[in-house]
């Protein structure tokens, strides 16, 4: 275990905080139990991380790095022998490169800070989730975040073009590429996204941007069937000329509670459908664009796959459809032990497993609190949450529904990561073989252990 005497000699005494004062803050955003650990460092570049490291491996001393604690799989939980590590420090954002649509950002830096900074060089950062004000850039990319415009811009990993990052033993690895062609040997940056900081420890990107859009269509639609709604989907990524850019779908059970615990019970569409669609097209000419939105919306009508709809009129109507998809406080309040899955599979197969999952919630788990489905249709990946009334029968509904996953070729985790919450279901989507090739990769850049001890494998 490391001295934090010698801790505080590398990023200065001001910026080690210890064990005792630690106790007095919650573990993270959803775990409310007090934080345990040695104590924790913030170093200010990747010269401080790396020297911190570099005594940390020395001394077998176990290490996680926190970004804006709000993970959902328990992936920062520590004990009292661990060294926390913040990059807060790590925060600074260049210029935008206006003509080769990059940007170079410290990982400390909060997602909606980068948008924003972006959005003033009229340039677009595609990731963009409901934790954006508080979630930085290094968690997101220790997850492979998602979000809501994954459908048209891609996953974290995809607005990666170069990256730098610190091994356990201190070794920097800097190759921060600014383009996107680079066949130069292995692309190393894809070991460490995604890896929850179990391989190395990323501190700077150079960040892919597109243009700013400069129109924005929103519209909720109903549906009667689960089979309109893809065909929907298909229809809209066609006939939209490429910019559609969210397609989020509700269950019913879900999207009237939110109704009901947001707008009063003052529906948008009137008369209850099955199924509910948010969807959103961004563009670059206001007034075709909306002309466009509204023509294929009105096709889908005519067509008859969907049932109604209604498109924004105002950004305060828009923000009133996104409420019902992104708050969550009524129903973290009606689930007393929430049990939340982060899944994807293929779109044909989402309507049987939902329906699966209800059935054998209601007769395995009878005392469960509901069943709230919802997510980001246009790339596989739902949320599918539910409650007891105490934390007894948590593992039960995990087996429950992790198998059915399994058995519909699904995978655990779409972009929440595994962390400690999913780790020993990781074989309901990856086989022997491949978690023992993980296990190689982890011994060869960790081998003694320290980085995120426990997590994902």
């Amino acid at each position: 275990m490391v001295d934090l005497d010698d801790v505080r000699r590398i990023v200065g005494e001001r910026h080690v905080v210890d064990g005792a004062a630690l106790s007095g803050r919650p573990q993270d955003f959803w775990v409310h139990t007090p934080t345990a650990a040695l104590g924790l460092a913030k170093p200010k570049d990747v010269q401080e991380l790396s020297a911190l490291l570099a005594l940390c491996h020395q001394e077998g001393q176990p290490v996680i790095v926190e970004g804006g604690r709000t993970n959902l799989v328990g992936a920062t939980q520590s004990t009292g022998e661990t060294l926390l590590v913040s990059l807060e420090r790590l925060n600074d954002i260049a210029v935008p490169d206006r003509q080769g649509m990059t940007v170079e950002v410290g990982v400390g830096a909060i997602i909606e800070t980068i948008q924003q900074r972006c959005a003033t060089d009229g340039l677009r950062f595609g990731l963009d989730f409901g934790a954006r004000g508080s979630a930085t850039l290094g968690g997101a990319l220790s997850t492979n975040a998602g979000g809501f415009q994954a459908l048209r811009y891609g996953v974290a990993r995809d607005q990666v073009l170069g990256l730098e990052c610190v091994l356990a033993d201190g070794t920097v690895l800097s190759h921060l590429s600014s383009f996107v062609k680079d066949n130069t040997g292995y692309d190393l940056k894809h070991l460490f996204i995604g890896s929850e900081g179990t391989l190395g420890v990323i501190t700077r990107a150079v960040l892919r941007l597109h243009p700013a859009p400069q129109s924005v269509n929103t519209a909720l639609l109903a549906f009667e069937t689960f089979e309109a709604v893809a065909e929907t989907l298909g229809l809209m990524r066609r006939d939209l000329n490429g910019t559609l850019s969210s397609f989020e779908i509700m269950w019913a059970e879900f999207f009237h509670f939110n109704v009901d615990a947001v707008l009063n019970g003052r529906s948008p569409i009137e008369g209850r459908y099955p199924f509910y669609i948010l969807c959103e097209s961004e563009g670059f000419e206001a007034e075709a664009d909306a002309a466009l939105f509204e023509a294929v919306v009105g096709r889908a009508i005519e067509d008859g796959l969907v049932a109604d709809a209604v498109i924004a009129a105002s950004s305060r109507q828009r923000q009133e459809l996104w409420r019902i998809r992104e708050d969550f406080e009524a129903e973290m309040q009606l689930f007393k032990t929430m049990i939340d899955f982060d899944v994807s599979l293929p779109v044909a197969s989402m309507e049987a497993f939902v329906s699966e999952v209800e059935r054998r919630l209601n007769e395995e788990v009878p005392g469960n609190l509901g069943l709230h489905v919802l997510g980001h249709l246009g790339d596989g990946n739902l949320h599918v949450t539910t409650g007891l009334a105490t934390p007894e029968g948590k593992g039960e509904v995990r087996r429950l529904v992790y198998e059915l996953i399994s058995g519909y070729g699904g995978s655990i985790s779409a972009e929440h990561g595994i962390g400690l919450a999913k780790r020993d279901y990781l074989h309901h989507s990856r086989t022997a073989a491949e978690i023992a090739t993980m296990r190689v990769l982890k011994q060869a850049l960790d081998p003694k252990g320290i980085l995120n001890p426990g997590k994902v494998i």
